[in-house]
This record gives C-alpha cells, structure tokens and sequence, in this order.
C-alpha cells in the first residue's frame, strides 16, 4: 500500500441504515485533508444519487470484467449486488499524501482488516470504525423512515444486520449511533487521534 507515514485510511462502517453516509458528509465537510474514495455497485441509484458521488454505478458485465482484471482492492455481493473499492482510488489519494475515507459495508470492511493482517503497510495507516445502532427497534425505525425500501426488503436487511453487529469486535474502534451530531463527533474524534498518532509515529 502507497502513501505517506502520515497518511490515515479512515474505514467506516456498519448495517444499512445505522446513518453511515450522514456521518462520512459531515466528516468530508469539517476536513479538507480527508477525500472519500467513491465505491463501485451493480445496485440501481436511489432517489437523488448521482453517479460518481455516491457511487460508481457499473452494470454487472463491467464489475465482472473489473473483478477479472484484479482492479478491486476488496469486492463482495451485498443484498444480491456487487460492491467493491477500486484500488486505484485508494492508492492515488495515498500518494498525494490525502487521507482517505471509505465508506464500507461490513463484508468489505472486513476484507481490509483480514489484508492489513497480511500487509503491515495497510495496517500502519488504517484505522476501522463500526457504527451501530443500540438496538434492532432504532435501525428498523431509520429504515423505515427513509422510505425506500419494502417491508421484506427492511426484514432481510434487519437480519443482515444482526449477522454484522456479531462482528463488531473486528473492528479497531464501535461508536454507537445516538443523535446525528454525537456520531459525527464520536468519528471525527477517532479520525484526529489516527491523524495525530501518524505524525508522531
């Protein structure tokens, strides 16, 4: 993994809907050494997302041809879709001496802890944060209130989700969500201690 000693790999994340994309906005907008590296899906956009900001939106062919040619540092099939972080994106803002913010669902996230055991490197510059919700009732409710999804659709992600919270202590650092602003506290926090112990390190 490239970069700079003082370099940090903020990774964040947790279940669908425990508020991960509000907390990585604020982050983003309170820190101009911070570039978030936009991860690929096969998943259709959502009401307002724009491709390229949210994510890279790629049809199943082309994340197929991608996965083929070893352009991911980590993929895997959430919900029935692909997700993935292309190394590419990582490497680059790395080298231009930036942090970087990844924003994860659990399996990939999972996927960088298991390569920085393998890679000292990665492991030097990467810090991982698990946000969760205190109970299932609060993460049904967030679910429900963003009104995008069906009733069958909320139940496989509120079993998901229980599977994940199993893997929180996989994780360097579990802020459990309150309100909008103590997460966004909580995890900018978390990011200054990483930032301050990689210039002293």
């Amino acid at each position: 993994m490239a970069g700079t000693a003082q370099s940090v790999l903020l990774v964040l994340s947790g279940p669908s809907g425990v508020g991960k994309t509000t907390v990585a906005q604020r982050l983003l907008a309170e820190n101009e050494s911070l570039t978030r590296v936009v991860t690929c899906t096969t998943r259709a956009p959502r009401a307002g997302e724009v491709d390229g900001e949210a994510y890279h939106f790629l049809g199943e062919a082309e994340f197929a041809r991608r996965v083929d040619a070893g352009d991911f540092l980590e993929h895997a099939e959430v919900y029935s879709h692909g997700y993935g972080t292309m190394k590419s994106g990582v490497t680059e803002v790395l080298d231009a001496g930036q942090d970087v913010l990844v924003v994860n669902d659990v399996q990939g996230a999972l996927t960088f802890t298991a390569m920085a055991r393998q890679d000292a490197a990665l492991a030097s510059v990467m810090t991982t944060i698990f946000l969760v919700a205190e109970h299932a009732s609060a993460l049904r409710a967030r679910l429900e209130s963003r009104g995008e999804d069906a009733a069958d659709v909320i139940a496989e992600r509120l079993a998901v989700a229980e599977a994940e919270m199993a893997q929180q202590d996989q994780f360097d650092h579990v802020v459990v969500s309150g309100t909008r602003e103590a997460d966004a506290a909580a995890v900018q926090e978390i990011y200054s201690n990483a930032k301050s112990n990689a210039k002293n390190n």
